[in-house]
């Protein structure tokens, strides 16, 4: 690719990561979106992984506001003695403020040429390639930020916070710090053999049985969220104590279900922590008409720079829902690695 094909190249881009950009006036290298191109964009970061598909996305008009959960998983069928049976519908919600967020990504000259020199060789093949990255990049920042996100920090710092602690409250957090800590276990306690908890299903009961509203807890949408320690600790456990192929078989599909729900490792959650939520009570805030986008070459520092700028914030949709055990109170008995 030559550095000729520059224009051309970024001008391509805009066009294919985004349709229908309205430029900024007096700067071309900065452009909004419109609100065809925001579903798009949507659409985009739905379709990057299987659990953005499930949690839920919203656009909101004001920085700072309360998530909302309109009605709850309680009886609204029955029958009244005079006219018809009704019922009120209960909202439900943690307060959310949208910090200042953006994402950047770049590639030096050189990368860029072996990119465009692969496949089809073409600057639409370039652009295609640097699209999907992106959309995957934003997608899985926002998970990484939401589960493990701890307050917004300026500047952020992610050499230190690598995990991307500064630079907002993720779900966690916000559960941490709501009615008192209700929600999240803090205090220390053991898990295994001899422990105040001898395995997960026995974690998992707890949180369901002592935090999580009775007329939730036989929801089918209820999941055991599994840090990837806890998840390989049990796996170790359940082969080693397997001495017949059934057995083995039978360890294979095991952790897909903990506590009688189904189970799953998220990306990114810290390996120790156990969550019990339904995944729609997970909420990403992102306000309308902030989105702004920049794709650039900068000669200075030889490399294409895109990054997407907006005001975004996480939230639970029923703070109630969410129960779960901390990562740092979560002790291992001696015994454990041992099996």
């Amino acid at each position: 690719m030559s550095l000729t094909a520059k224009p051309a190249a970024a001008e391509l881009f805009h066009q294919n990561f985004i349709r229908g950009a309205n430029y900024t006036p007096g700067n071309k290298k900065y452009f909004s979106v419109s609100e065809p191109s925001e579903n798009l964009l949507r659409v985009a970061m739905l379709e990057s992984g299987w659990l953005m598909k499930n949690i839920t996305l919203s656009d909101v008009i004001t920085e700072r506001g309360d998530s909302i959960s309109l009605g709850d998983n309680s009886l609204h069928t029955g029958r009244a003695m005079e006219g018809r049976f009704s019922k009120n519908m209960k909202i439900e919600g943690t307060p959310y403020l949208l910090e200042e967020t953006d994402t950047c990504a770049s590639i030096s000259y050189e990368q860029m040429s072996l990119i465009a020199n692969s496949g089809r060789g073409d600057q639409e093949h370039f652009t295609n390639v640097m699209s999907d990255f992106f959309g995957k990049a934003v997608s899985l920042d926002m998970l990484r930020i939401g589960f493990n996100g701890e307050f917004a920090g300026f500047p952020t710092q992610p050499d230190v916070y690598i995990k991307g602690q500064d630079v907002n409250k993720g779900w966690h957090t916000i559960a941490k710090e709501f009615n008192d800590g209700s929600q999240v276990i803090t205090d220390e306690f053991t898990l295994g053999d001899s422990g105040d908890f001898p395995h997960l299903d026995a974690l998992a009961n707890y949180l369901i049985m002592n935090k999580i509203p009775e007329e939730f807890r036989e929801d089918p949408r209820l999941v055991v969220l599994v840090g990837s320690e806890l998840a390989s600790i049990t796996r170790t456990r359940l082969f080693n104590g397997a001495d017949r192929p059934s057995d083995i078989a039978a360890s294979q599909t095991l952790l897909s279900s903990v506590a009688g729900r189904f189970a799953l490792v998220p990306p990114f959650m810290p390996g120790r922590r156990l969550a019990v939520t339904t995944l729609d009570n997970l909420h990403i805030y992102t306000q309308k008409n902030t989105r702004r986008f920049r794709a650039e070459f900068i000669d200075d520092r030889s490399v294409y720079e895109h990054s997407y700028w907006r005001n975004e914030g996480y939230g639970l949709g029923n703070a109630f829902l969410y129960a779960a055990a901390d990562e740092a109170s979560i002790k291992l008995s001696e015994n454990t690695y041992r099996l």
